[in-house]
């Protein structure tokens, strides 16, 4: 097991005894957010990132091991294993290396080479593979003109054929051939004659090349996409000849032979019709793996940094859903999300009904006493933005609003969630909501939409859908256990992702929340059906209740850590949670008197001196604006402040107030060399910008992280 450990180990630059412990955390059933918030003493505080790697490449080690005893054992039967060929099959690191040692053993689909081997012809191959000095080549083919051979001409094609293929399959050559493409090849693009590309989306790659090891992620993902459209060719440029010729070097060993002429035929053909083409496709499909574990990453990073966006507590919100011919839909919400009041107006084209809107807008504001506007940033967003604007200057509100991505919001609108939330609202109704509800707790609203609607990365259609959703998903799972979750105002699809809940455990709860009401403490978890002690172990340090019997339910200290918290509590005369405490003794000593470990120590203390406390207060709040921003009021080298929208392979797109967001490109985020955008920023980051480029044609403005 301890070869399978090791290099997970070395990857992550931590101990084997990390490693070893972790899976044995996770084979106990233990889910990863669990582990990494409750069992740092374990892990010495692994994170839920790494906790997933260790679990994903222990599943490939393992995977990669049965590969080699099955090669092992299938080269074997046939008689062919030698020790030579056990060790390099063992020094395999990856499944495709060992899959490359195995080719030449494998049995084949009906080749020319196979109809040679058929017909008796390689002990003829092998003769020439030997690259003897002498004798006469013709002669030793005629031997085998025969049957299905009817002559020399023949025998000696079907030789050639043999070798071609045992070039194709040498695993040595093939390495050597990827090498090659990686490190010296590069990929060339051509536009295709007949082809639809009518607002030149690939302009650029009609006539393309660049080096392979230098090409970015984004760039092969555009490359894929064009080529999938039938807009451009996509072939690689490398030295063939200088192959050919190591191929040659290798198999004569620079040994003087009378079969050099055949042998250099049998080589080249090997590699321009077998080798290469084969090398190629997989030189392609692991630039567009490489391509598409990047563009997966990054839209897991935006959509966690999405849902981490901190609430804006305490508000009365107005969602503002814009449009043209049906009118604008408003909701009115109460600080906990609640629907107070649903209406209408039509201050866009073609109505444009401006007085009525504005007599509607203000009653509302003054009613309910509206503090900040929500305003989807679809179809008629700017129109309405100016709206909204001109209204609280012109009436000296004391009111701000803010633009919200409203990405998925129809998804959200037309669901059964939603009809089931509010089954008398119409679509757009339900959708004015759901826009409020995104800047009042982002987490809790975005979590009923499937997180590919949201928005938020790159090429998402062309990633491979599976390992999308794993991936988002799981970041959903990380940023609901990070926050908590209040067990009685939960939704189901806010409870079914905390950690070792499901579907059926989340609509169990809320089922007793109506029958019994509110949760006055965690312990009553246990009477929820479905609910086991291993569920309850794995999800009761998530699931928070405020004013309840325990003031600790209200932290994120784990049930099974409270009898160590009291001591401490006791031993530091503290009687209510939220006061700070002056700590006489130093953590190790703390942990050994109460019987536990320095990670939980600390927690706990943090928890007992800010019960409330909420993980997303680290990330910068919406920015909340007054008044609108034209293209007409900027002029190059403006400073501005905006916030981060999207982030992707090239830069960053930032909202600055515009009808579109600004482009922050990858060169102008730092003065310094970055390897990649997300170093610099992440989604909903507030930054100041400045302004580098204005296109007035397109109305587009590029902007900078660096003044200029």
């Amino acid at each position: 097991m301890k070869h399978l450990i090791t290099p997970i180990a070395e990857e992550l630059k931590i101990t084997v005894a990390q490693v070893e412990n972790t899976l044995a955390l996770l084979e106990e059933g233990n889910t990863v957010p669990f582990i990494a918030r409750y069992r740092k003493e374990k892990t010495n505080g692994l994170d839920e990132e790494q906790i997933l790697y260790i679990s994903e490449q222990y599943k490939y080690q393992q995977n990669l091991e049965k590969r080699k005893d099955d090669v092992l054992r299938l080269i074997e039967t046939q008689g062919k294993l030698t020790d030579e060929l056990k060790k390099e099959v063992l020094s395999c690191t990856k499944i495709s290396q060992v899959d490359d040692i195995y080719r030449p053993y494998a049995q084949k689909k009906k080749t020319r080479a196979t109809d040679a081997i058929a017909k008796g012809l390689q002990p003829l191959a092998d003769w020439i593979v030997k690259c003897p000095k002498s004798g006469d080549v013709m002669h030793e083919a005629q031997k085998y003109v025969k049957d299905d051979v009817t002559d020399v001409k023949e025998a000696l094609q079907g030789a050639k054929d043999i070798i071609a293929e045992m070039v194709s399959d040498d695993a040595k050559l093939r390495w050597k051939v990827k090498d090659s493409i990686y490190n010296y090849g590069r990929i060339v693009t051509k536009e295709k004659k007949k082809h639809e590309d009518e607002a030149k989306v690939y302009q650029m790659y009609y006539d393309y090349n660049e080096r392979v090891n230098t090409i970015a992620n984004h760039r092969i993902m555009a490359i894929d996409r064009a080529e999938k459209e039938k807009v451009i060719t996509v072939t690689f440029t490398y030295n063939v000849e200088y192959l050919v010729t190591y191929a040659f070097n290798r198999f004569t060993n620079k040994r003087m032979t009378i079969v050099s002429d055949v042998l250099t035929e049998a080589i080249t053909d090997g590699y321009k019709r077998l080798l290469l083409p084969s090398v190629e496709r997989e030189v392609r499909a692991e630039l567009s793996e490489r391509a598409q574990n990047q563009s997966i990453e990054i839209f897991s990073m935006n959509l966690e940094k999405l849902l981490l966006q901190p609430p804006m507590k305490g508000k009365i919100v107005l969602g503002f859903d814009p449009a043209y011919r049906t009118g604008c839909k408003l909701a009115v919400l109460d600080p906990t999300g609640k629907c107070l009041h649903i209406d209408k107006i039509f201050p866009t084209p073609p109505m444009a009904r401006i007085k009525e809107s504005t007599v509607t807008l203000l009653n509302l504001i003054r009613k309910y006493g509206i503090e900040i506007i929500a305003i989807g940033n679809g179809t008629a967003s700017r129109e309405s933005e100016s709206f909204v604007a001109k209204v609280i200057r012109e009436n000296n509100l004391n009111v701000a609003y803010t633009l919200v991505s409203e990405a998925g919001a129809s998804v959200y609108s037309a669901s059964e969630i939603a009809r089931k939330e509010f089954p008398d609202f119409h679509v757009e109704e339900r959708s004015a909501v759901s826009i409020g509800r995104r800047i009042l707790d982002p987490l809790s609203e975005l979590i009923k939409i499937d997180p590919k609607s949201i928005g938020v990365g790159q090429y998402q259609h062309d990633l491979p859908q599976k390992q999308l959703t794993e991936k988002l998903d799981f970041a959903v799972l990380k940023s609901v256990n990070r926050v908590g979750v209040d067990l009685n105002t939960a939704s189901v699809e806010l409870l079914s992702h905390v950690a070792g809940l499901n579907k059926a455990n989340a609509q169990a709860i809320v089922d007793y929340r109506n029958e019994n009401g509110k949760f006055t403490n965690r312990k009553q978890l246990k009477n929820v059906k479905k609910m086991g002690d291993k569920t309850f172990t794995q999800c009761a340090g998530f699931l928070r209740i405020v004013d309840g019997d325990e003031p600790l339910d209200q932290t994120s200290i784990h049930p099974e850590s409270y009898e160590a918290a009291k001591a401490f509590m006791n031993r530091y005369h503290v009687e209510t949670l939220g006061k700070p405490i002056v700590l006489q003794e130093s953590m190790e000593s703390i942990a050994r008197e109460l019987n536990s470990d320095v990670y939980t120590v600390q927690d706990m203390i943090d928890n007992i001196t800010q019960p409330l406390r909420d993980y997303r207060d680290r990330y910068a709040a919406p920015v909340l604006r007054s008044d609108v921003l034209e293209l007409e009021d900027l002029t190059e080298g403006q400073q501005l402040e905006g916030v981060v929208r999207n982030v992707v392979d090239f830069g960053a797109f930032v909202d600055i107030g515009l009808h579109e967001d600004g482009l922050v490109h990858a060169s102008k985020m730092s003065k310094e060399k970055i390897g990649h955008p997300s170093e610099v920023v992440s989604v909903g980051d507030i930054v100041t910008v400045w302004v580098f480029k204005i296109d007035t044609a397109r109305k587009k403005v590029q902007l900078s992280l660096v003044e200029q």
